[in-house]
């Protein structure tokens, strides 16, 4: 059974003494990872993870997720090598399919429907192995030196079939899961299913019952890959109380009516309860979904710190 690894993102772009203080007290609770999501109003990825990794000993940087159809794979590819050379190779590369219709409205970008845009992501996928790698673009290379540039490539040589930086591939639906479990090194379950009816980004959290079924899915896929493939769940609170049923009661009735309290302490991408209570959670569900690494939203960073330090 793998060890723990805890990450957290930054959903805010605070100015540079504040992020700067954040990344280092999540280092001093024990995290292992920084990562930053790709949604227009927050951080740029890229220049923000640099900068993560610039201010800490040994965090790990990454995206949770980017949005493929936001990038070409060869300029995506440039950001890709670039920050995992000048971290020292301390990056992990999370790629999904996007799910805001508004951000596709706001770039002026096509709303293509799901398949497609899960289609592209594989492409992407695809395309970047070739370019770390260096395969097949003599052209390019051939350009490159007439002009006097160095064509890199990534210092780590783990996902993308030993070429690149691990790849984690993050969704919930059958067709991105179906993808990361051809192409990820880690496979990051969101919980976040997609409310039938309603505008897309319109949310409500996957149950116990829906996250064993995802679970069986993939490793059926897996095969022989999957004592290989790290499994990550996305936290969505971390709701630290005395009294989990009232807390839930509350949550259910106040920000989630479609879920019943029972559904909100049963599913995995909650935690409710004291910090003890949420460390035998996580150690619970690590055994059944083999979720060894976990990501809380950064609000909840704080509330996750003491939980780390009794499961190392």
């Amino acid at each position: 059974m793998r060890d723990f690894r805890f990450g957290f993102n930054f959903l805010d772009v605070p100015e540079r003494d504040e992020f700067v203080a954040r990344c280092r007290r999540a280092e001093s609770l024990g995290y292992d990872t920084v990562l930053l999501p790709d949604h227009l109003g927050g951080p740029a990825p890229f220049p923000a993870l640099v900068a993560a990794a610039d201010a800490t000993e040994r965090l790990r940087v990454g995206t949770l997720v980017l949005n493929v159809c936001f990038w070409n794979p060869h300029l995506l590819a440039r950001e890709v090598v670039t920050a995992d050379r000048v971290t020292g190779g301390r990056l992990e590369l999370g790629l999904g399919a996007g799910h805001m219709k508004w951000e596709f409205d706001a770039a002026g970008l096509p709303w293509e429907p799901f398949g497609a845009r899960v289609e592209r992501m594989e492409r992407t996928i695809e395309e970047l192995g070739r370019l770390f790698a260096g395969s097949g673009y003599e052209q390019r290379r051939a350009a490159a030196e007439e002009f006097g540039l160095a064509e890199a490539k990534p210092v780590q040589r783990h996902g993308f079939d030993g070429s690149g930086p691990p790849l984690l591939v993050g969704g919930t639906g059958e067709r991105v899961l179906r993808v990361a479990a051809r192409h990820a090194d880690i496979v990051a379950y969101g919980g976040a299913v997609q409310i039938k009816g309603r505008p897309p980004g319109t949310f409500r959290i996957c149950t116990a019952e829906e996250a064993d079924e995802r679970v069986r899915f993939v490793r059926g896929l897996l095969g022989e890959r999957a004592g290989e493939v790290e499994f990550s769940v996305l936290v969505q609170a971390v709701l630290v109380t005395g009294d989990r049923r009232a807390t839930a009661e509350q949550v259910a009735a106040e920000r989630l009516p479609m879920m019943t309290a029972e559904e909100l302490l049963e599913s995995p991408f909650v935690l409710i309860g004291t910090h003890e209570q949420i460390a035998g959670q996580l150690v619970e569900r690590r055994e059944r979904y083999g979720f060894s690494y976990v990501t809380a939203h950064g609000p909840y960073m704080e509330a996750l710190g003491p939980v780390i330090e009794r499961l190392r």
